[in-house]
């Protein structure tokens, strides 16, 4: 069974990924791309759903693609599910209580390799640690000799 702190510890050991809380209810993005997010069933969901809808945390997930999508709803659907709100849409509903760890771990980190830019996605694959992010790389290029900002020459006025 897995946990919101399983979901934060594994989401955040991801390049580039930061956490966002909206509306009390927490995301993990790469680049400001959101791939898990906490998805409360909604009025219209437990309708759908019916008697089959969950009572327990929900996680949402990204996926690859919609074959990805109902690759996993048919492969376990006691873990997951989804709603007609996300019909044609790349992501699942994920039963957390009846998810593995392990499994938690492939999910979350297929959905980071969904949405992070190729070149965070390949050097993660390749187990290369790239630098930081370019905004924070900006903010000390202009430290770098050859970047100073030229004095003031006030015996000039």
């Amino acid at each position: 069974m897995a946990t919101w702190d399983d979901v934060r510890r594994i989401a955040l050991a991801l390049p580039e990924t930061s956490e966002r809380v909206s509306r009390e209810q927490a995301s993990w993005r790469v680049r400001d791309k959101q791939f898990v997010w906490e998805r409360p069933l909604r009025a219209a969901d437990r309708r759908a759903l019916g008697d089959d809808a969950p009572t327990g945390p929900i996680l949402g997930a990204r996926v690859e693609h919609l074959g990805a999508k109902e690759a996993l709803l048919a492969d376990d659907p006691a873990v997951f599910f989804t709603t007609p709100h996300f019909d044609g849409y790349p992501a699942v509903l994920v039963r957390l209580g009846e998810i593995s760890v392990a499994e938690l771990e492939e999910l979350i980190v297929d959905a980071w390799l969904a949405r992070a830019p190729t070149r965070v996605a390949d050097a993660y694959i390749a187990g290369v640690r790239l630098p930081e992010p370019a905004d924070h790389r900006r903010l000390g290029a202009a430290r770098q000799p050859g970047c100073e900002p030229e004095p003031d020459d006030h015996r000039a006025r």
